[in-house]
Parts: structure tokens; sequence; C-alpha cells
């Protein structure tokens, strides 16, 4: 439940859902059809088909987004060919180029012939009913970029604590442990504050360290189960996380927007989720905000920031690309939505609180910290980055928001592809879990436990997994131990010795102070 702690705000609950892999243009740009202010597509952007030969044609952005199969490139490689127009090398790096955005059919072309037109495509408002709703009737950000040109591991850390801790990939190997940060979920905590984690697959965000505190173990709660109930009794917490399906299986489709899950199944969560806080009595006292986590591969036309963003705490990326987290990622939809805001509305670029500030995933947390009034940042970048408390431009909360929204048609024919190769972050996923159940001492890990692993396989993995973490945690905290200590399973005794339980589940703790 909230905090009664009081704020000079009118919002008690901030809301984050974030999407996976998809750009700004390609979602929303032809929203601009309906709301000229957008900063959208016209029809007339192009890229061409080799950025070295003049003689290759060029491919027009369409409207002709659907279901997309396979998956486009993200790596931190990809990108930096999609927005610089030509591959990466040290020698190029050093030149550096400016962001023309003019690399995108290219780079799909070389993974996969005639994949410069998914790319170079994006769905019109009727395609994503859900999103035209919410972006007529409340506000779109068309200048939120990814917090760093690289793919969903190291986005996704980016926007709880405004850093990855020096990820520019899919780390397996610092899942073991978790990622160290500080987030803004311990910044609500010690301010008083309360914040909620609502899962539907084992929740991503035990990416970080500090939420496999026993403590915090009260803060995860079944979407499915919990989600609906809290809203329906007025039962949110201040900072609330909704984390969706990552993985596509036949009864239960992945509805994160990640290619190749189908996008209707994304715009059903959201409408879902919306729903249930339209008539949750905290309605007036709610931002729900909604983003991606980068581009997925996708065109999108505005240049990629790459003056004044600061390191956020001077950690430099592994070799052999020494990234200085000092540019940001391609643009990806925001849509923000409460009662206070103002049908229509359009967020450009922030005023502040630097010349050179931009909304991206780190605003997040700058404006949640100005909400309430919390102590500290957590690095440079959430300092440095726009906050969109702005947005909420009315002095009363309206009463002409709709209760329902559009259902989306479906977009694909097929069924799901539960016998499928995992995708990049469903393979990570599949590790934590292992780091979670104490798989990761065994010699699979990390590459053999996924390499043959199907969707199907793991969708069961994982939920045993996290079962058993939550399993022994529970009984962690029966017999005694401390809420700042951690789990962690699969420590191998001393040889020649013999525990009984209680020294056995207490061999499996370590103390975080």
């Amino acid at each position: 439940m909230a905090s009664a702690a009081t704020t000079s705000y009118p919002i008690k609950t901030v809301v984050v859902l974030v999407q996976e892999n998809r750009s700004f243009d390609h979602m929303l740009g032809w929203m601009k059809s309906l709301h000229p202010k957008i900063d959208g597509v016209t029809g007339h952007e192009s890229n061409p088909l080799s950025t070295t030969d003049p003689s290759s044609g060029r491919v027009t952005f369409g409207d002709g987004a659907a279901y997309v199969d396979p998956d486009p490139g993200h790596s931190i490689q990809a990108i930096y060919e999609q927005v610089f127009g030509e591959p990466w090398s040290e020698e190029s790096a050093a030149k550096k180029l400016a962001p023309r955005m003019e690399g995108f059919a290219q780079n799909a072309e070389r993974i996969e012939k005639g994949m410069s037109k998914t790319v170079m495509s994006g769905f019109t408002p009727e395609s994503v009913p859900v999103y035209k709703e919410l972006v007529g009737e409340f506000a779109v950000c068309d200048r939120w970029f990814a917090s760093m040109p690289a793919s969903t591991q190291p986005n996704r850390l980016f926007v709880h604590s405004a850093t990855s801790h020096g990820a520019t990939s899919n780390d397996s190997l610092k899942l073991i442990e978790g990622y160290p940060q500080k987030t803004i979920f311990e910044s609500m905590d010690e301010a008083g504050f309360t914040f909620g984690i609502y899962y539907e697959y084992p929740p991503a965000t035990l990416f970080y360290r500090n939420l496999r505190k026993l403590k915090y173990l009260k803060n995860f709660h079944q979407f499915d189960l919990h989600f609906k109930a809290h809203c329906k009794e007025g039962k949110l917490p201040n900072y609330v996380v909704v984390e969706q399906r990552y993985f596509d299986l036949s009864i239960l489709p992945g509805n994160d927007d990640h290619p190749s899950h189908d996008v209707s199944q994304g715009q059903k969560f959201v409408k879902e989720v919306y729903e249930a806080l339209r008539s949750s009595p905290q309605w007036n006292e709610i931002l729900f905000v909604i983003t991606y986590d980068e581009h997925g591969g996708f065109y999108d036309h505005v240049p990629t920031p790459v003056d004044g963003v600061p390191s956020p705490d001077g950690i430099v990326g592994p070799d052999p690309y020494k990234f200085q987290f000092d540019r940001l990622g391609v643009r990806v939809p925001a849509i923000l939505i409460s009662p206070w805001i103002e049908r229509g509305t359009v967020l450009h670029k922030p005023t502040g609180p630097h010349p050179t500030s931009q909304y991206e995933h780190s605003s997040i947390a700058a404006t949640v910290k100005k909400i309430f009034n919390l102590r500290s940042f957590l690095t440079k970048r959430d300092e440095w980055a726009g906050t969109f408390e702005v947005v909420l431009n009315r002095s009363s909360p309206r009463t002409d928001c709709p209760v329902t929204l559009s259902e989306p048609a479906r977009l694909r024919e097929a069924g799901a592809k539960e016998e499928s190769k995992l995708n990049d972050f469903q393979q990570i996923l599949v590790q934590m879990a292992a780091a979670l159940n104490g798989d990761h001492k065994k010699d699979i890990y990390p590459d053999k436990l996924v390499e043959n692993m199907t969707v199907g396989e793991a969708v069961k993995y994982v939920k045993d997994a996290h079962e058993t973490f939550c399993d022994h945690c529970d009984k962690a905290k029966e017999s005694g131990a401390e809420g700042d200590e951690i789990v962690v399973l699969g420590n191998r005794p001393t040889r020649g010795t013999t525990k009984n339980f209680a020294q056995k589940l207490f061999s499996c703790i370590i103390c975080d102070n």
C-alpha cells in the first residue's frame, strides 16, 4: 500500500512498464498523421541499402509493420552501424562520426536479405489501437532515448538504477552475484515509501543484487494473482513495476513485444494494466509510464544524442569497445498516463537541468526523486537526465478518462513457437534463474545450459528455479536470518564434514552488510 508520507505533487503512485525492443518510429511514428505536433514520420524517410554504394538504392519507411520474425540486430556493434552508417572498428570510433541514422537498412541486409523492409516499417495507428487511444487521451514523449546504444539487459539496468555498472551486453557472469549498484527501490525504502514488483515470469528486476535480500522478498507479487486485487483494494505501493511475459507459449503468449512475439498481445497487456489502474480508488494519484528498453534494430529518424552525456559512474565498458557511456541509444516510445494530464499532450526535449539533458530511462529515477523528495541521486546520469513531472499540466484531475480501451486484433496468424531456441534476453533470464537455484555452480553454466533449451523448457526451468529460491528464502527467514542477507544456493560444503539442516541452510546465506 502507498505510504502516507506526503509530497508536494498530486502523484502518490508511479507505475512503470518497460516493453521490449521497438523504436519510436516503428511503434508511434505514424501517430503524427493524427497529432501533427509529434515528431514522427511523413513517409519521406529512407535509408540506403549501402552507405558506400550510391547506386544501391534506398528503402523508404513504410506503414506495413505487423508480425516480425526474425529479430533485427541490436547489439552494441549493430547499433553503431545503424546510427553511424558503417561497421564498428577502432578506426571508425576514432572519427567521432555524426549520427546520421543511415545504417539501419544496411545492417538489416547484413543479417538477412530482405530484412531492410522490416526495419524500415512502422505500425499504423489502427494496428496499435491501445496506443492510439492513450496517445490521444494522455501524453506522448517524442524525445525519450534508450540510456545507451546496446541490448536489453544494460538498458533495463538503467531503468531503476541510472547505470548498467559497466555492462554493454547481456552479461551472464555478473548475474551470479547480481549487479551491486543502488537502485530507486532502496531509495524509496530508505525514505519510508513503498514499492512493489508484479511479475508474470520470474522478475528481471532480480538482476539487481540488493533486491535478492530477504527483507525485499515481500515486495514481489505474482501479477495474475495480486495486481488487479491490489488495484481494486487501493493497495498499490508508491513505486510499482509491472513485468510482462518474456516467453511465448500457446496458452500464455508472450506480451513483451519482443520479436517474434505478437504486438497485439502487448497491446492487450497494456490495456489490462491501464483498465485495472483506471478502476482503482487510487486512480487520481497515479502516474503510469510506458516505455521500451531499446529500439530492437528498428529504424528511427531522430539522431541519437552524442554530446554532453555524462558517464553515470566513470566505469568503462569491456574490450573491444571500451564504451565510455557518453552517448545515448536510439529513440524509443514513451507514453505518460494520468488524470492530471491534458488530452493530446506532447512532451519534447526537456529544458534542464543541464543544457544537454535528455529524456532517457534515468529520467524515471530522477522524476521519482523529485516527486517523492528523495535525499540523493543514484548516479551522475539521473542527476543530468530530464524530469517529466512537467507533464502533470492540470490543476485538477480529469473525470473523463476512458474506463476501457479498444480490443486489439491479432497480428500473428500462426501459434507460438514453443520448440524454438531462446532469444538473447530469454537466455539471460534462464542464466539468472540458474544463479538463483544454484545451477551456476555446474559445468553447464552459462552457455551449455541454454544452447539447446527450447522456449517451453525454459518456462518450466525459470519457474522452478524461482520457486526454489523463494522457498529457501522463506526457510532462511524462519530460521532467524537477517533481512539484509541474501540466499545463495549451490555452495558446496567443506569435504569431510557433515551438517544438520540449519547448518546447511546458513552455509547458503551470505551477509550483504
